[in-house]
């Protein structure tokens, strides 16, 4: 087990900001931290880090107690914060040197250690440049070579992505997988679901503080009573009165009137859509666009937390 969480209390003042935390980080995969502005995944990650003392509780990295001395487990941890930690002074090439230099003394393996991890994220081109000169995605990027370059066995990502382009968040989410293929076991915290989706082997959901649910993607999407997702587009009739006799068929769970289109959900493990379109056509009704998706993590938020995800 490279990290273990267990009863994890975090207090400020009357503001519990993690309760009774549990969670496991098993060895080579990238687990997902997933949860709303304010839930707990950045106070967790200090915590794990030791970075902020703790009120009741455990936590192993590694096998052994974390505890703010623990350099010789600090040391094969990489860390990626939310805001960007970079030295405005230094160039990209400097800004990698120094912060690599942190963990490895000898300056001819720290030179190849730098180049790979300029080569890594694609910043080639752009070593003697410094961190005002760079885009947002650009000093992202630089931001996780100063935080992998020594190659640590654990790598921390605090939402790596917040206010970067299409673009640059693929080439990030790109980049994080690859470091895990490379051995890399990885923490990445997002509220952002369809990354965390993307990349994650598993994922913990926080709410205030409390683990709320985890487990694999599937095994999320299995404990919600959600199955397909159907939209209809009408083109004759008016979809809101359609809403009643739709929502009453068998496998229905719930049925929403969006402009001219209704959003249908069905039960899990039932296939609703053949009874739908049949019921449409008995009652002369034209449709448009019709198509069918499975639940996301964000319908497993909705339905456990009742709540967007993206709210504060």
């Amino acid at each position: 087990m490279v990290v273990k969480v267990s009863n994890l209390v975090k207090r400020y003042g009357d503001l519990i900001a993690l309760d009774h935390l549990d969670l496991e980080v098993r060895d080579g995969e990238i687990f997902g931290l997933l949860g709303p502005n304010g839930s707990g995944k950045t106070t967790a990650i200090n915590c794990i880090l030791s970075l902020l003392s703790i009120d009741k509780g455990d936590i192993e990295v590694f096998g052994e107690k974390m505890t703010p001395s623990s350099y010789h487990l600090k040391r094969d941890i990489g860390i990626v914060m939310q805001n960007v930690a970079v030295v405005e002074e230094l160039n990209v090439l400097e800004n990698i040197d120094f912060f690599c230099g942190l963990y490895v003394n000898d300056r001819e393996e720290r030179k190849k250690l730098v180049d790979e991890a300029i080569e890594f994220v694609g910043l080639t081109e752009f070593k003697k440049f410094y961190p005002k000169k760079l885009s947002g995605g650009l000093l992202r990027r630089l931001n996780i070579a100063c935080g992998i370059a020594h190659k640590p066995k654990l790598i921390i990502l605090d939402e790596p992505t917040v206010a970067v382009d299409p673009q640059s968040r693929n080439n990030i989410l790109e980049g994080i997988v690859r470091l895990n293929q490379a051995g890399a076991t990885v923490i990445y915290t997002s509220h952002y679901m369809e990354e965390v989706e993307q990349i994650c082997s598993r994922i913990c959901i926080l709410d205030k503080g409390k683990m709320i649910a985890q487990g694999t993607k599937e095994e999320l999407k299995g404990m919600i009573r959600i199955g397909e997702k159907i939209t209809v587009e009408f083109l004759s009739g008016r979809p809101e009165d359609a809403v009643d006799w739709m929502g009453a068929m068998p496998h229905v769970a719930s049925v929403e009137c969006k402009e001219n289109r209704l959003l249908i959900k069905t039960e899990v493990g039932k296939n609703g859509l053949e009874g739908i379109l049949s019921e449409l056509k008995k009652r002369d009704i034209q449709t448009g666009l019709i198509y069918c998706e499975l639940p996301t993590l964000n319908d497993v938020f909705l339905e456990i937390t009742g709540k967007e995800l993206r709210d504060v």
